[in-house]
């Protein structure tokens, strides 16, 4: 599939579900969205960018503490969903900007502060969302990235995007950490700190959320639960009973980088 293609699949997957990632508990709240602000070093000058805003989250969460929030969304429906969440938040400084992660509608050297949260595993160019971001950072900014990430065997990374691919068809990829670290430091940032974050999924609410029928969500269960046993226990299986998935594990990273001065 083209990356034009991947991203009309992106814009149709969210535009349909808009409104379970703003109350998606998974999106809403957690442990990374406390640690991306505490650690984010916003002050009232600062302006920032949120790369794929989804919900709206992360721009709330910074909106009282710095100037100007943009978020920025691939997706209308998306961008109208996490207007409605802020705005009922009160908050009045962030504006909403339709846009594409791979190719940025902003000038160089303008924000202070550059955020993506549980987005990226959608973009079809991840390296052009990360030299974007870059060209958008002052010197001297940092950007803060959460996103789910793949473990680094093969067979464990492989079993990991498989299933996210068929719950959501616009995944394209959870990428390592050492992929990360590397991507980021190609694209010139320095990286300063990794947190990582278990993370636990529901299975009933995981597909839910990404809209897929009944039917295909009882055969990827099916087929999850004729994986091997090392592949269950890495992934945190749990049946509440004997054929029936409740929950698996997975893991989530808060990446630190900055452009220097």
């Amino acid at each position: 599939m083209t990356h034009d293609g991947m991203k009309g699949q992106v814009q149709q997957q969210f535009g349909k579900n808009a409104e379970k990632y703003v109350t998606s508990p998974l999106h809403a709240k957690g442990k990374d969205l406390d640690v991306l602000v505490a650690s984010s070093g916003a002050s009232p000058h600062m302006h920032v960018l949120d790369i794929a805003t989804g919900g709206g989250h992360v721009a709330c969460a910074l909106a009282p503490l710095v100037k100007q929030v943009t978020a920025l969304d691939l997706t209308e429906e998306m961008l109208q969903a996490a207007e409605r969440f802020i705005r009922e938040s009160g908050h009045q400084n962030v504006n909403f900007v339709p846009g594409d992660a791979e190719h940025l509608p902003f000038e160089d050297d303008v924000f202070d502060i550059v955020t993506c949260r549980i987005a990226a595993h959608h973009f079809p160019d991840v390296f052009s969302f990360l030299t974007e971001a870059f060209r958008v950072t002052k010197p001297g900014g940092r950007l803060l990235l959460i996103d789910n990430v793949a473990p680094e065997r093969d067979e464990y990374d492989q079993f990991y995007n498989e299933v996210e691919k068929r719950r959501d068809p616009s995944h394209v990829r959870a990428w390592r950490k050492s992929e990360w670290i590397r991507m980021m430091e190609v694209a010139e940032y320095r990286v300063e700190a990794m947190v990582s974050f278990e993370k636990t999924f529901l299975f009933e609410d995981w597909c839910k959320r990404a809209g897929l029928p009944e039917a295909d969500g009882r055969e990827l269960e099916a087929s999850m639960l004729c994986a091997p046993s090392v592949i269950k226990k890495f992934f945190r299986f749990e049946e509440a009973v004997p054929n029936k998935l409740s929950s698996f594990g997975g893991e989530s990273v808060l990446i630190q980088a900055s452009k220097a001065r």
